[in-house]
């Protein structure tokens, strides 16, 4: 059972629920932010192995390459360039779809690997954890995404950590998500984003159910859901305490009143989503 745990925007409090619901729930933790992954910063993860991440670019043979041009005009990403006496490839704007090789009528294109990234995996008290890193300077998510999600553990709770908003990275994580869980906070900009968000599962026909972080009373929140009949797991209220516990990597299970208030949250996706 996979599932992802989003919001509509940055700072919502995504990760300290997945982290938080990874360890009460004994499920595997994946962290598909691969942009910022900080899941691991209070997991804690031990004998943590590396592998490299790598896309195939063209690799143009001069000897070969009659300067037709028609490797350009068949990539629809502009990763290639008709120079006066070569053609420029501009690696990173590759997508490795593979026309500008059928294109080609002498054969001068064949392919190379490059690195864009690494993934990590560690384990802890039999669950495992894992993440992906790219590059930086690299434009690119979706590769490092896709080998992420490509190997996961098959059996048992995986909590898929995904990234911030609704763009194709989300996309690309929720393709992987038997449920979902939103997490969100009341506010204004909160509720914006949440709004996205809601219609991005709806269109994917996952079951899911909504966390209010940094909880306090809000009408027009309230409000919504109620008009959405959206599910409501539960609420994690907001104290300076866990802000500066969250800022020293610590998770917030030792807290007697989160712990309940995680409790309450995974007796309810037990309930309703699994």
């Amino acid at each position: 059972m996979n599932i992802g745990i989003l919001s509509g925007k940055g700072g919502t409090g995504k990760t300290t629920i997945s982290t938080n619901l990874a360890l009460l729930m004994k499920a595997n933790y994946i962290d598909c932010d691969v942009e910022e992954p900080n899941g691991f910063i209070f997991l804690k993860p031990e004998k943590i192995q590396v592998k490299d991440v790598q896309i195939e670019v063209p690799d143009i043979d001069k000897d070969k390459c009659s300067l037709c041009g028609d490797c350009v005009k068949a990539c629809k990403f502009n990763a290639l360039a008709k120079g006066k006496d070569r053609i420029i490839l501009f690696e990173k704007l590759c997508h490795s779809c593979g026309a500008c090789e059928l294109a080609c009528p002498t054969g001068a294109i064949t392919y190379r690997k490059r690195t864009t990234g690494i993934i990590e995996e560690g384990r802890k008290d039999n669950m495992v954890f894992k993440r992906g890193i790219l590059n930086i300077g690299e434009p690119m998510a979706v590769p490092i995404l896709k080998e992420l999600l490509s190997d996961i553990p098959q059996d048992g709770i995986n909590i898929l950590d995904s990234p911030p908003g609704t763009s194709c990275n989300v996309v690309n994580t929720l393709h992987y998500a038997d449920r979902a869980i939103l997490v969100t906070e009341p506010t204004a900009f909160g509720l914006h984003d949440l709004k996205m968000a809601v219609e991005l599962v709806k269109t994917f026909h996952i079951p899911f159910g909504l966390i209010i972080n940094k909880y306090d009373e809000n009408q027009y929140l309230n409000k919504y859901i109620h008009d959405e009949n959206i599910n409501l797991l539960g609420h994690i209220p907001y104290k300076r305490e866990i802000a500066e516990r969250y800022s020293k990597g610590e998770t917030l299970l030792d807290n007697e009143e989160y712990k309940i208030a995680f409790l309450h949250i995974k007796e309810k996706i037990e309930e309703e989503l699994l």
